[in-house]
């Protein structure tokens, strides 16, 4: 027989929201309702246990065959207590899941139950692909490193003699690591981006927006200008030094390319404009770097739930000669945004010496951004 732990015994104040996240609503219904509803559409597991902290009220307000247990001060007594309420229940195999992973699949749980077939236990893990830095900035094997997801899986008797094992108040990271200290035999078994742990305030809107069903595309446009003149400062296109004697003339470093882009975002979600965020008129903006503009217009677009897919930029002058810089720039845009190489449009074009930027009087940008939302 398989069954299903649910741990939902924390009170996942990270989160915020004045409630254990696991009982915020989320897509009209509690997040833990929402994991419930995924492992039992599954049809995989023939019980399945919620552990709740101690009279935790709110689990009476979910639906389902489910039963719930009362957890302990620290995540291993909760699986302790998960396990305890199983212990003669004729189970073959358990899976640990963490309340807060609402998007449980089949896909992430049968690499697991075939894992089982030659190992006391399994975990989804997932490639790590950021660079690894110790504390003494030295650099650590990434390839050696994996992120570690939820469910793990066991054979019931064994990671039950483990934990029977472990001292009354003690206290593992994981349950992985439990069943590593008794010498159990341990395989990895692919995880899943989509399979991520709501944890801070800004990860309730990417759940919101990927449990409300099919998201739709919407873009965004922004245009901007600035004057060149001859200074020492700068000249900074695109988050790219251009190597100039003149600079774009702003409250901050006028970076045009950046300001267009920004205020296309803005566009694309409906939250103002540059100087509903940024007002030149405060003198803390004075010279700032507009990648921080940037930063923050795609902070607020995944607070609306938004994905940016797709930068476009076009970027309008007859000096300076954008040519040279253009792939520098593309690889700013995508590193301050997040996006692949391919997914990020740098372009030039002059108006045949007409207007001020025909007289190379200035330099102006449009910018088309990309996003989905869910509907």
């Amino acid at each position: 027989m398989r069954a299903l732990i649910l741990v939902a015994a924390g009170r996942g104040e990270r989160a915020g929201g004045g409630i254990p996240k696991q009982y915020r609503v989320v897509a009209e219904k509690p997040l833990l309702q929402h994991t419930i509803d995924a492992a039992q559409s599954l049809g995989l597991f023939a019980r399945t246990v919620v552990v709740v902290a101690a009279g935790d009220s709110r689990i009476g307000q979910l639906v389902g065959g489910f039963r719930s247990v009362t957890g302990g001060a620290t995540r291993t007594a909760s699986v302790r207590a998960g396990l305890e309420s199983l212990r003669d229940a004729g189970v073959d195999e358990v899976y640990i899941h963490d309340g807060a992973r609402p998007f449980l699949t089949r896909a992430l749980v049968e690499p697991l139950m075939e894992a089982l077939e030659t190992h006391d236990g399994a975990v989804p893990g997932l490639a790590i692909v950021d660079a690894i830095k110790g504390e003494d900035f030295a650099s650590v094997d990434r390839d050696r490193l994996k992120r570690v997801q939820t469910p793990q899986a066991f054979r019931y008797p064994a990671i039950m003699a483990a934990f029977d094992a472990l001292a009354p108040d003690a206290s593992a990271h994981d349950d992985i690591a439990v069943a590593r200290e008794a010498g159990l035999n341990l395989a990895f078994t692919p995880g899943l981006e989509a399979n991520f742990k709501v944890t801070v305030p800004s990860d309730f809107a990417k759940a919101q927006g990927m449990l409300t069903g099919p998201s739709m595309t919407v873009s965004g446009s922004g245009f901007d200008v600035h004057r060149l003149e001859t200074s020492d400062k700068p000249l900074m296109i695109c988050g790219v030094e251009v190597d100039s004697p003149l600079a774009l003339v702003g409250h901050s470093d006028a970076d045009v390319g950046l300001h267009a882009l920004t205020d296309a975002i803005l566009g694309a979600v409906a939250n103002g404009d540059i100087g509903d965020h940024f007002p030149p008129s405060d003198p803390q903006w004075k010279g700032a770097s507009s990648d921080r503009f940037l930063a923050h217009a795609i902070a607020l677009a995944g607070e609306a739930g938004a994905t940016l897919v797709h930068a476009d930029i076009t970027l309008i002058c007859e000096r300076p000669k954008v040519k040279p810089y253009r792939e520098a720039m593309r690889a700013k845009v995508a590193e301050i945004t997040g996006l692949s190489l391919a997914r990020v449009s740098v372009k030039a074009t002059t108006t045949e010496r007409l207007g001020f930027t025909g007289r190379r009087e200035g330099v102006a940008a449009q910018a088309v951004a990309t996003v989905e939302l869910p509907r």
